[in-house]
């Protein structure tokens, strides 16, 4: 989960999906981003059929506002250092992501996992909506180098990088 426009982009794409083929998950959500965690309670509780087969774990955020690239670095390594050891415990067979700096440490350390063949998880990136003409900069990574499927939700978006996948507006 991201903060704000990420996290309610992907509450309503998490609400229209069957919770009953999708279980256990585990949300990923930033310590300081408050709001998210109560997101993923408020979505977890209106699928009552699948109540407790669900986790929400914080993770350091990589990156805030306006934080300096050179702190950056320190949050960003010790964000990815939390993701390894969170990963390595769940091992996930899929991690859907929408576009927030956040996700990027554990789509990396998915990516180690696979190399050193651990386990192999599924990357679905979805970029944001309000991206229409050109990817965010977690979307130009996840596009080359960390997810196995990028979904944008525009055409002119997808005309322009050919190897995302364009399903029309998602959320």
């Amino acid at each position: 989960m991201g903060s704000g426009g990420h996290t309610g982009e992907m509450v309503r794409l998490l609400s229209t999906l069957d919770f009953r083929h999708f279980s256990p998950r585990l949300y990923l959500v930033a310590r300081t981003d408050d709001m998210s965690a109560k997101r993923v309670q408020q979505l977890e509780s209106s699928h009552i059929s699948t109540a407790g087969l669900f986790q929400t774990v914080s993770i350091s955020r990589s990156r805030e506002v306006h934080q300096s690239w050179i702190t950056t670095i320190v949050s960003f390594l010790q964000s990815t250092l939390e993701c390894l050891r969170i990963l390595f415990y769940y091992q996930p067979d899929l991690i859907l992501c929408n576009g927030p700096g956040t996700c990027v440490p554990p789509c990396i350390i998915a990516l180690l996992l696979r190399v050193l063949w651990i386990k192999r998880s599924t990357v679905i990136f979805i970029e944001s909506i309000c991206r229409v003409n050109t990817l965010s900069l977690t979307g130009k990574l996840m596009v080359c180098f960390l997810a196995d499927r990028s979904i944008v939700q525009w055409p002119e978006l997808h005309a322009k990088y050919p190897q995302t996948v364009f399903l029309g507006r998602l959320v």
